[in-house]
């Protein structure tokens, strides 16, 4: 996941404790446009603990896709090393042996659009430089995702692809999906499985199937939206509230 290397800047947000995602009177099952959600993704060392989570808008959520939004200074929660060291700082050999932490932060930048479909083992994102130039997508190989009533919640499988307006696409964190692999937090058959659906992603590149071929890079946000805001019970457990 190297899009969060480039996505947050240093420090607490001043929005962190505030009430949870907006409630709405559509059903769990299906999210209205303008709803707040949560986008989560378990730690890699431990599947029962979350370690990043983003708030976003909903953008389309249908029984074919879900398109989320994040925007620009939204309050999130990232790992980084203990003392304090952004985690693609910290040399390979140990990135994932010692010891993290969570911090608290916000999103920079020109915001990004998140496109998943249900079942398929990655989620693709869409970048914009300034003045929303479009810069390129980005397939972030994942578990497919679980919803639930506050947003949806999966775990980052490392190896990415990076896809180019002139549609060509290189691999990206190669290097991190073999260390990862290495310190035991991906078993050989589990990797398997991901290089297969980095190559399904592949295919889907080579034929411009959807959503590369949907025009989504043309989108924009609907400029009424709120900035959405950190829920003090970012980590709950799904179906559960903290007392």
């Amino acid at each position: 996941m190297t899009a969060e290397r480039t996505g947050t800047t240093a420090g607490a947000p001043t929005g962190h404790g505030a009430p949870g995602p907006r409630r709405t009177a559509v059903p769990a099952a299906r999210w209205a446009p303008g709803s707040h959600i949560l986008w989560r993704y378990r730690d890699n060392a431990d599947g029962a603990r979350f370690h990043i989570c983003r708030p976003v808008t909903v953008v389309r959520d249908t029984e074919d896709l879900l398109a989320v939004w994040m925007a620009p200074g939204t309050a999130c929660v990232k790992p980084v090393m203990a003392d304090g060291t952004a985690v693609h700082r910290e040399p390979l050999a140990t990135r994932y042996t010692r010891p993290r932490r969570i911090s608290y932060d916000r999103w920079f930048g020109t915001g990004v659009l998140k496109l998943a479909r249900p079942g398929e083992p990655w989620s693709v994102w869409l970048f914009w430089e300034r003045e929303w130039r479009f810069k390129n997508w980005y397939v972030n190989l994942e578990e497919p995702r679980a919803r639930w009533a506050g947003g949806i919640d999966s775990q980052d499988h490392f190896l990415d692809l990076c896809v180019y307006p002139d549609r060509s696409w290189e691999w990206r964190d190669e290097d991190e999906f073999d260390q990862a692999q290495r310190d035991g937090l991906m078993p050989p058959e589990q990797a398997a499985r991901v290089r297969a659906a980095g190559r399904a992603a592949v295919e889907r590149i080579a034929e411009w199937g959807a959503p590369f071929r949907d025009g989504w890079e043309e989108w924009r946000p609907d400029p009424a939206w709120e900035l959405p805001s950190l829920p003090t019970d970012w980590d709950r457990v799904p179906g559960r509230l903290r007392s």
